[in-house]
């Protein structure tokens, strides 16, 4: 009797290690998931297009995940001039980058599909990190930065657009980043007029 008693303690005892062994491996997976950092949607999408094109259709997909990227950040941020600024013509600007952007990340979204060329549809980590740096931001700060940023922004944009317009094979891409040329040179001209409405300050 004493036997099985002794038999039947060091069972408990084993199968009570085990579980908090298990326990434990788990509260550490979890813990590993919980803080692992989300892989970047941008990344993802160029990982995906890698395996599907060749170099020639890679650089085509390159720029509509670029594309992509300045939609969705142009689109958040505007979304924050209109509920951070106080100033009209900032809010204004928002207003303007929100609607074209919505607009212009819409039809790429079409554009893309057709081409089975996967882009990022949410904040991309750089988008992101520039949206939390703008929130940081006091008031007057605020409608400066992002003045700036819609600047230095969109010189930017126009630069990859252009070079889009005229490189590009695919003639679907090539059309389309020449249609989207006119709206981002009215909106660099209405953020440089933003700008220096600041610069006098």
């Amino acid at each position: 009797m004493k036997k099985q008693l002794k038999f039947l303690k060091l069972k408990v005892i084993e199968s009570t290690f085990i579980s908090a062994s298990f326990l434990l491996i788990l509260t550490l997976s979890l813990s590993f998931c919980s803080n692992s950092k989300p892989e970047d949607t941008k990344e993802i999408a160029q990982e995906q297009n890698e395996v599907k094109f060749d170099n020639a259709k890679e650089e085509e997909a390159k720029f509509l995940v670029n594309a992509a990227e300045i939609n969705l950040e142009e689109i958040q941020l505007g979304q924050l001039a209109q509920t951070k600024s106080l100033n009209a013509e900032v809010k204004s600007l928002g207003k303007m980058m929100e609607t074209a952007h919505t607009k212009a990340q819409s039809d790429l979204q079409a554009l893309a599909e057709k081409k089975q060329i996967t882009i990022p549809t949410t904040l991309t980590e750089e988008g992101m990190s520039a949206s939390k740096k703008l929130m940081d931001k006091k008031a007057r700060d605020f409608d400066k930065e992002y003045c700036d940023k819609m600047v230095s922004g969109h010189k930017a944009a126009i630069s990859k657009f252009e070079k889009a317009s005229t490189d590009a094979t695919d003639p679907d891409i090539r059309n389309w980043a020449t249609s989207i040329l006119p709206a981002l040179r009215t909106h660099l001209d209405y953020s440089i007029t933003c700008q220096k409405q600041f610069d006098k300050m």
